[in-house]
């Protein structure tokens, strides 16, 4: 459920591209939708998440602005404005107030010296950065329908990536060990 509702925005943008091919009525539905996603998530008194209030704000503004100016470049933009913000974020922290912001997200479930934390932030940021750079270089060599179908799966389908190449790092590394699977264990307990 908590996945669909993450997505719920992206796909209803998408089936009404798809089905009317006006991007405009789909910059709405996006809107709107985005704005029901977050008074659901308040309403039922969860936590609304940063990167959600991220992406909701940075959606209202430059889904407004292609409305107003009826340009879809605006919201075309939006997944590589908001890509960025995720990599600056994390580059930022890192490396200005010395703090793994992915630490703070996976070290109840992973035990790592704080120089591969180090490694994985600057590698995270790279890869946000990279996906806000294909977003942009698919909406300029592609048509409409190609850059729906990217923003639909794309970010998704290069987070695996992103996983895969991590997960490959760690275990190389050797810090996917016993202890570690433990730990994550350990979380899934506390956590029902």
């Amino acid at each position: 459920m908590q996945q669909f509702l993450e997505f719920f925005s992206i796909i209803a943008f998408a089936i009404v591209f798809f089905a009317t091919k006006d991007i405009f009525l789909a910059t709405a539905v996006l809107l709107v939708a985005i704005t029901a996603q977050v008074g659901f998530i308040k309403v039922t008194g969860r936590i609304l998440s940063k990167e959600l209030k991220l992406i909701f704000w940075v959606s209202l503004i430059m889904g407004g602005i292609t409305l107003l100016l009826r340009d879809e470049t605006f919201i075309q933009w939006k997944t590589s404005v908001v890509n960025w913000a995720f990599a600056l974020g994390l580059f930022g922290a890192q490396l200005f107030a010395r703090t793994s912001l992915l630490k703070k997200v996976l070290g109840a479930a992973l035990t790592l010296q704080d120089s591969v934390w180090r490694i994985l932030t600057y590698g995270w940021a790279a890869a946000f950065a990279t996906t806000g750079f294909v977003n942009l270089w698919v909406m300029y060599n592609y048509t409409m329908e190609v850059w729906v179908t990217f923003k639909l799966i794309g970010p998704l389908a290069l987070n695996v990536l992103y996983i895969v190449i991590m997960v490959a790092y760690l275990a190389r590394i050797g810090a996917l060990n016993e202890d570690n699977a433990v730990r994550q264990e350990d979380a899934k307990e506390s956590q029902l």
